[in-house]
């Protein structure tokens, strides 16, 4: 198969189109991870990589082929932040709850991660061990092997969202979100949507709303529970 139709971990780590190269694909990564955490994923290219490198950006064709190969890097990358070490409990939502939490504090130390268009099989090394330790947490389960990927991929697009809201929540202008408050509060006492309004009432002003971490593990366990004890074949 031609290297070029071949993913990132199966050639080389240095390729023999452009200049000589001098520098590793792990400096290439940690550079473009530093910029998208600064700048956001929408920002970060191949020229502004190999800048920081001190470098041309042809050089960069040593290391990888396309920006998918970037991106593919940089997320296994901080895939290896994720503490795989912690002992299973043998309870799979408990040790899945507790894994979405971990993987959820690496996301917010990247919000980029959000960004990142989902693949299913956009693994690397590290993604690899986090879906073993998955599938490990999830050996006691009854269900084929293919479900089982299926709830690790809903559980880490869920992980992405609530990540993507708390840093959207702690970043955001506070102006957007009262003016979104007051959009909903004059909805609802127009009386045309009851069933909001019955909602809401269940939770009144004075309540202070969920912090988003308690928020976020609660409706990770009741997600899993039913995707772990309800999901069929």
């Amino acid at each position: 198969m031609a290297q070029e139709h071949m993913t990132v971990w199966a050639r080389p780590e240095r390729g023999t189109r452009g200049p000589v190269a001098g520098h590793s694909r792990a400096e290439l990564t940690a550079v473009a991870i530093e910029l998208a955490d600064r700048h956001g994923l929408a920002a970060l290219s191949t020229r502004q990589v190999a800048k920081a490198l001190g470098t041309g950006q042809a050089s960069l064709y040593r290391y990888i082929f396309s920006r998918d190969d970037l991106l593919d890097l940089m997320t296994d990358a901080v895939a290896g932040e994720i503490d795989l070490d912690v002992p299973l409990s043998g309870e799979p939502v408990e040790d899945l709850a507790a894994l979405a939490s971990r993987t959820k504090q690496v996301h917010l130390r990247h919000p980029w991660l959000s960004d990142v268009p989902p693949e299913p099989l956009r693994l690397g090394p590290r993604g690899l061990d986090y879906l073993e330790y998955a599938l490990r947490a999830m050996a006691p389960v009854p269900l084929p092997g293919r479900s089982k990927t299926e709830i690790v991929g809903l559980m880490n697009a869920l992980v992405a969202q609530f990540a993507r809201a708390e840093h959207q929540m702690s970043h955001g202008p506070a102006s957007r979100h009262a003016a979104q408050t007051a959009y909903l509060s004059e909805a609802v006492a127009r009386g045309t949507h009851p069933h909001v309004a019955a909602a809401l009432a269940d939770s009144p002003e004075a309540a202070p709303p969920p912090a988003p971490q308690a928020l976020f593990e609660r409706t990770m366990r009741r997600v899993l529970t039913g995707l772990v004890t309800s999901a069929t074949p």
